[in-house]
């Protein structure tokens, strides 16, 4: 699958300053990608105008290989109707049963299966609403600060549990952790600090993909890491 950007501008309405001027940036999957960058340079619009949930004032967003798109936030609610289990039986996709009992499993949400939503934790409602995508069908999924409330030792199990599973899948996964995204994605896109005139453009850091718990040399990571800040503090691409 592929997303293109070419010379992409946005500016919220009534807002003066654009998010994104002349922006062209792609990314060919499947694999896991992140969005990095500081509060307020745009990651979750770039996600809303992939998911086609706004529309660029100027400039082509273009898909190929893409017939579902999914955008999972930190933000959401699950209806209340009815039961956690309720819910997740009914958006389980066809032949899914299994998956959805392993990621019962994985993300350990079996004790809430009976509960409603507004009962939960914020990590329990954060791994219920993870999985709530996953057992969908989907080309591409976003998932925009989806584990934000769940403890590290978890947040790596899951992660690495769904990348496990969805080898042809494409994830963008938008987090604040540098050291999170530098150990799990194929690449990170990272947002730069922004100007008046809006984000011109994307810088692609490879990431070091990890698929199992012993991951890279810390030395490895670290530099990584320090890659992935210095970019989104620059407000200039390198040469």
């Amino acid at each position: 699958m592929e997303i293109h950007c070419r010379n992409l501008s946005y500016t919220y309405p009534g807002g003066t300053d654009p998010v994104f001027h002349g922006l062209t940036w792609s990314l060919t999957g499947p694999g896991f990608f992140s969005f990095f960058g500081f509060s307020g340079v745009g990651k979750s619009t770039l996600a809303r105008l992939i998911c086609k949930d706004i529309k660029p004032e100027s400039g082509q967003l273009t898909m190929k290989g893409v017939s579902r798109v999914l955008y999972a936030h930190n933000a959401e609610r699950l209806p209340g109707w009815g039961s956690v289990g309720d819910h997740l039986r009914g958006v389980t996709g066809r032949g899914r049963e299994p998956l959805l009992k392993d990621l019962i499993e994985t993300c350990r949400i079996g004790s809430c299966m009976e509960k409603g939503f507004n009962g939960l934790s914020m990590g329990q409602k954060n791994r219920v609403n993870i999985t709530r995508y996953l057992v969908q069908n989907f080309d591409l999924l976003i998932l925009d600060e989806v584990l934000a409330n769940v403890d590290e030792p978890a947040r790596n199990r899951i992660l690495l549990s769904l990348k496990s599973w969805f080898p042809d899948k494409t994830f963008v996964y938008i987090s604040h952790n540098a050291l999170e995204v530098a150990r799990f994605s194929r690449s990170v896109f990272v947002l730069p600090q922004g100007t008046d005139q809006g984000v011109d453009f994307v810088r692609e850091i490879s990431g070091l993909d990890q698929t199992r718990q012993r991951g890279a040399p810390p030395e490895l990571l670290q530099q990584k890491v320090y890659s992935i800040l210095k970019a989104a503090g620059s407000v200039l691409p390198e040469s």
